[in-house]
């Protein structure tokens, strides 16, 4: 799987007033590494960050799907 930079980005700014740290905490991902993806330090390609915001997504009634 491989995430979504942009929405992740919006979501966060939307969401959590452009904090990442907030938004890592609350998908449950380290900051850091959550910092790496959106700056293209690591790939998107991760199960994890993935599998977590799909999670979250569930828990706030977001569409994560289309």
């Amino acid at each position: 799987m491989e995430a979504n930079i942009e929405e992740i980005k919006e979501i966060i700014e939307n969401e959590y007033r452009g904090n990442q740290t907030w938004f890592a905490e609350d998908i449950g991902i380290n900051p850091s590494y959550l910092n790496e993806i959106i700056n293209k330090r690591k790939s998107a390609k991760s199960n994890k960050l993935c599998l977590a915001i799909i999670k979250w997504c569930e828990i706030k009634k977001k569409n994560y799907k289309s």
